[in-house]
């Protein structure tokens, strides 16, 4: 059994898409980030960075204690280590799904989220700052389309650089783009999103998010976006 730490977010649901394309047992343990349960000791031990999603596996190969691991992009090699699947083995294939893999995590993930910001969540409408990451968005767009004009997926087979790439593209309305300008990336898009196992994984935990005592409410901004290093010194 895997616990996952977790709450409905595009770097969540690249685990929950993972576990259940791999078919691995796991359980939902909720972290809902605007009310600042991130910030618990519980889950500082686990999470020392004090986001989710991170894993605790209680099965790992080889036995022992339980292994946690945090951030996204490293659950998801972790994973596909363990089961063997998503993660060629061969060097030129592995090196073909890691750097997509990190593309995500060092580009589209974040430059999306600060499109997401700037665009919905920020107090004040910062013309500069809306204009730069929609435009860095649809660069990186840019980019998913050129890499697909010539294969199914990212680095040839469906792998873990998919699985971390597509729940950041699935906000595309949010980030100010059109998937009607990107044609290999919109086909892209929409096979993965026909498959059984993301279907699943999309929707894992989604009814944390529908109860309207969950909503984002301004305090709960307050806890998201007005972080520092005194709030972990806590």
């Amino acid at each position: 059994m895997i616990d996952l730490h977790y709450w409905p977010t595009p770097n969540g649901r690249k685990v929950t898409i993972m576990l259940e394309e791999v078919g691995l047992p796991y359980r939902i343990v909720p972290v809902n980030i605007g009310r600042g349960e991130q910030f618990s000791p519980e889950f500082l031990a686990i999470s020392p960075n004090n986001r989710m999603p991170a894993i605790v596996d209680h099965d790992p190969e080889g036995g022992g204690a339980p292994i946690s691991v945090f951030e996204s992009g490293a659950i998801l090699v972790y994973l596909a280590e363990k089961t063997g699947r998503f993660l060629p083995k061969d060097t030129r294939g592995r090196a073909e799904t890691i750097q997509w893999l990190f593309w995500q995590m060092a580009g589209l993930g974040p430059m999306a989220g600060q499109a997401h910001h700037f665009r919905i969540y920020a107090p004040e409408k910062i013309e500069y700052a809306i204009d730069r990451y929609t435009r860095e968005v649809n660069r990186l767009y840019g980019v998913m389309d050129r890499r697909l004009s010539d294969r199914e997926y990212l680095a040839g087979e469906y792998s873990i650089a998919d699985m971390a790439s597509w729940p950041w593209v699935v906000p595309w309305k949010a980030q100010g783009q059109n998937l009607d300008d990107f044609p290999h990336l919109k086909r892209w898009f929409e096979a993965i999103q026909a498959r059984p196992a993301v279907e699943r994984g999309r929707a894992a935990g989604r009814e944390l998010v529908q109860d309207p005592s969950q909503t984002m409410d301004e305090q709960a901004k307050k806890i998201l976006f007005g972080q520092s290093a005194e709030t972990v010194r806590r």
